[in-house]
C-alpha cells in the first residue's frame, strides 16, 4: 500500500525537486565523466594512488639500524595476546562490514569465535614476536569513493582499503596496547581519534584562544588553515618507527608496525574491474583500524615553536593560530616557515593552492597586512572559512554559518512533509527529523550557539516549529539542547585532566561552585567556556535547592 502511495505521490511531484532532495540527503553521485573508461580506470587509479611511492624507498637509516640492534637484547618482555582477548575481539565484529581480499565474512568469524580464537592467538603472537605481518593479512583491495558528486579527475576519488576482517581484529588489539602505553599528555591539541574529543573541542579552543588574546588592546590574530595532499599516503614507515621508539613504545611493536606498512600488495576495484597488483611501502591505507592513530603518532611532534602561537589539529586539518601584539608578526611568520620545514622533513606535502588565511582584528585603526607566502605562493586571505564543517567569519559572528544551516535544512523539510502525506507514523517521522534535520541544526552547536545573535537563533527555531507542526509532537528547543550538551561536555572535561580546557574549570575554596572567567567583552563572555562555567554553576545551585 505504501509503495503505491509513494509512487502516486512522486508522479504528482516535480521530479527534478524530488531527485534534487534525494541527492541532497544521500550525497548520491549523479555525474561521473570517467565512468565510461572503467576498464582502464582501475589501473590508472592504482598508479595514481601509489604516486608517492616513487623515490621514497624503505632503506633503514643508520640511526634506525643502531636503535634496533642496541635494544634487541635489552628490550623488556614482548607484548603477547591471550586467547580470551582474541575471542572477545572476534565476538565484537560488525557483521555488516565488507569482507576483505580473502572473502571471509565477519559473520563466520564471529559465530566461530570460540573455535578460531586459539588458532589465531598463536598466529598473532608469532607475528608479534617476529615483528612481521603475513602478506595475506596486509593485502588490500582499494575501493575508490568519490569525494564530491561530480567526478572529473583522478584526484576526486578517495582510496578506501578493504582488508581482512581477521586483520582488523588484530589491529584493534595492537591499537589498545599502544594506547595503554602512551603518556596521557601526548599531543593535547590533536582532537581527532581520541576519547572525549570532537570538532566542538577543536573549534571552541581555537575561538577561545583568539578571543582571550583580543581582550587586550592593540592585538589581533591571524589564522592559517593548511591543507595536505593525501596525508595518509605519504607516511614514511622508517620515520614513524623512530618516532614510536622515541615515545617508548615496545621495540617489537614498532617493528611490527613498520612491517605492516611496508611491502603491502594493493589492487584497485572499480565496479567489476580489477587493476594489476602493486606493492607499496609508503603511507598508511585508509580504512584500516590502525591508520588514523598512526597518523596521530606521526604528527605528534608538530608543535609550535613560539608561545604566542598555537597549532590545532583535527586529523590532517591543521590550523596555525598566531596571536599578534603591537604589529609584530615575526613569531607568526617564523612559525609558518617552521611548519613548512617540518612538512619537508616528514614527507608531508602542503597543497599550496588550498591554504587560506583569516585575520581577526577589532581595532579601530587597522594596519595594512602584508600577505603570507608558502613555497612562493601567496596565501589567499578570506572573510570567512569553512573549518571542520563550520563557517568562521573574520568578525566572529555566526550568521554565515547559520544561513548555510538554514538553507541545508529547508530542502529536508520538504521530504518531511512528503512523508507525512504518506501517512507515516509519528515515530518514523520523528526518526527522520532526528537523523536528517536536528543533526544538521545541532552540529557542533557548542562552539557557535552561545555567541549567535537573537535573529539567527529565531531563524533556527523557526525550522524546529515547522517540523513540530508537521510531526505533531513537541520537539526540544535549541536552548534546551545547548544547555544539556553544555553540561554533558563540562562534566566530561572535568573527568579528563588531559583535556586542553580542563584548567578552565577551577573550584572555588568553598568547593561548591566553579570560578567564572573574567571577561571584558561580551564576545568572550558569550563564547563556550565562559558560558559553560555559568551553566554549570546554575545547575549546581539548582541541585542544591532541590
Amino acid at each position: 500500500m505504501y509503495c503505491r502511495r509513494i509512487e502516486k505521490h512522486f508522479e504528482s511531484s516535480d521530479p527534478r525537486r524530488v531527485w534534487q532532495g534525494l541527492r541532497q540527503i544521500t550525497g548520491q553521485n549523479i555525474k561521473n565523466e570517467l565512468a565510461s573508461s572503467s576498464a582502464h580506470l582501475a589501473d590508472q587509479l592504482n598508479q595514481f594512488f601509489s604516486r608517492f611511492e616513487e623515490g621514497t624507498g624503505t632503506t633503514v637509516t643508520t640511526a634506525l639500524a643502531t636503535s634496533t640492534s642496541s635494544e634487541t637484547t635489552t628490550d623488556r618482555q614482548p607484548f603477547l595476546l591471550q586467547t580470551c582477548d582474541v575471542q572477545r575481539a572476534f565476538r565484537s565484529i560488525n557483521i555488516r562490514k565488507a569482507a576483505g581480499p580473502d572473502g571471509i565474512m565477519g559473520r563466520v568469524i564471529r559465530d566461530c569465535a570460540a573455535e578460531l580464537a586459539g588458532v589465531f592467538t598463536d598466529i598473532f603472537n608469532l607475528s608479534l614476536l617476529q615483528g612481521s605481518v603475513p602478506t595475506c593479512l596486509k593485502t588490500s583491495i582499494i575501493v575508490p569513493v568519490p569525494k564530491q558528486s561530480v567526478v572529473v579527475s583522478l584526484n576526486d576519488y578517495r582510496p578506501i582499503a578493504l582488508t581482512s576482517v581477521v586483520m582488523k581484529c588484530f589491529e584493534r588489539l595492537v591499537l589498545d596496547h599502544i594506547k595503554a602505553g602512551l603518556p596521557s599528555t601526548l599531543d593535547p591539541f590533536q582532537f581527532a581519534y581520541r576519547r572525549n574529543r570532537s570538532t566542538d573541542d577543536a573549534i571552541s579552543i581555537a575561538v577561545h584562544t583568539v578571543l582571550s588574546h583580543l581582550e587586550r588592546q592593540g592585538t589581533y590574530a591571524r589564522l592559517l588553515f593548511v591543507d595536505y595532499s593525501s596525508a595518509f599516503n605519504t607516511i614514511l614507515p622508517d620515520r614513524l618507527f623512530l618516532k614510536m621508539t622515541n615515545l617508548g613504545i615496545h621495540q617489537k611493536i614498532c617493528l611490527w608496525v613498520r612491517n605492516f606498512l611496508t611491502d603491502r600488495p594493493q589492487t584497485v576495484r572499480m565496479g567489476p574491474y580489477y587493476s594489476s597488483t602493486l606493492v607499496l611501502s609508503t603511507g598508511a591505507p585508509q580504512g584500516c583500524v590502525l591508520s588514523p592513530f598512526l597518523y596521530s603518532l606521526y604528527t605528534f611532534d608538530c608543535t609550535p615553536l613560539y608561545k604566542s602561537n598555537t597549532i590545532i589539529k583535527f586529523a590532517d586539518d591543521t590550523t596555525v593560530v598566531g596571536l599578534i601584539s603591537e604589529n609584530d608578526e615575526t613569531a607568526y611568520r617564523k612559525e609558518v616557515q617552521g611548519l613548512i620545514q617540518w612538512c619537508k622533513e616528514n614527507n608531508l606535502m602542503l597543497n599550496t593552492k588550498k591554504p587560506k588565511e583569516l585575520i581577526i582584528d577589532f581595532r579601530r585603526k587597522k594596519s595594512v597586512f602584508l600577505p603570507l607566502h608558502i613555497n612562493g605562493e601567496e596565501v589567499e586571505r578570506v572573510g570567512s572559512f569553512k573549518y571542520l564543517g563550520i563557517y568562521i567569519s573574520e568578525d566572529l559572528s555566526w550568521t554565515a554559518n547559520i544561513n548555510m544551516v538554514v538553507r541545508k535544512v529547508q530542502g529536508r523539510l520538504y521530504f518531511l512533509r512528503m512523508l507525512r502525506g504518506l501517512n507515516l507514523s509519528q515515530h518514523l517521522l520523528l526518526s527522520y527529523y532526528h537523523s536528517t534535520i536536528e543533526s544538521v541544526l545541532t552540529y557542533s552547536i557548542l562552539s557557535w550557539y552561545g555567541s549567535s545573535s537573537e535573529t539567527d537563533k529565531k531563524a533556527l527555531q523557526r525550522i524546529i516549529k515547522i517540523a513540530q507542526n508537521v510531526i505533531g509532537l513537541q520537539l526540544p528547543t535549541l536552548d534546551e539542547i545547548f544547555t544539556s550538551r553544555t553540561l554533558k561536555k563540562s562534566h566530561n572535561i572535568l573527568r579528563d585532566p588531559t583535556h586542553p580546557a580542563h584548567n578552565f574549570f577551577e573550584l572555588l575554596p568553598s568547593g561548591r561552585r566553579y570560578r567564572t572567567m573574567k571577561t571584558r567583552t561580551t564576545r568572550l563572555l558569550n563564547s563556550f567556556y565562559p558560558r559553560a562555567l555559568i551553566t554549570l554553576n546554575n545547575d549546581l545551585r539548582a541541585s542544591c535547592k532541590g
